[in-house]
């Protein structure tokens, strides 16, 4: 099993910056893709960002280029999400996400085979 560990979530203002961690134990894979969704209170849980084994591919959901960048320290088996220029429509859980594998589906929940608890963001108006 994998165990998903998230942290960094918190309260701030709309404009400010957080940067989440997910930090994986147990057992690990070569080459697998680490993801981050997110899920508002009363929607589906949605794709933010994902990243190749060698991070040398990224994706993003629209509503986040430009502003959250995603990254991976495979040394440290954790993956990061620095988030700038927070709006408050980003306020949800996140949740990181392991995919055993390639790169395909990176942006679909049901690809993903491993989940985090989630960490709290709520951005302020």
């Amino acid at each position: 099993q994998v165990q998903l560990v998230e942290s960094g979530g918190g309260l701030v203002q709309a404009g400010g910056s957080l940067r989440l961690s997910c930090a994986a134990s147990g057992r690990t894979f070569s080459n697998y893709v680490m993801g981050w969704f997110r899920q508002a209170p009363g929607k589906e849980r949605e794709f933010v960002a994902a990243i190749s084994w060698s991070g040398g591919i990224t994706r993003y959901t629209d509503s986040v280029k430009g502003r959250f960048t995603i990254s991976r320290d495979n040394a440290k088996n954790t993956v990061y999400l620095q988030m700038n220029s927070l709006k408050p429509e980003d306020t949800a859980v996140y949740y990181c996400a392991l995919k055993n594998g390639g790169v395909f589906s990176i942006s679909y929940y049901s690809a993903y085979d491993f989940w985090g608890q989630g960490t709290q963001v709520t951005v302020s108006s």
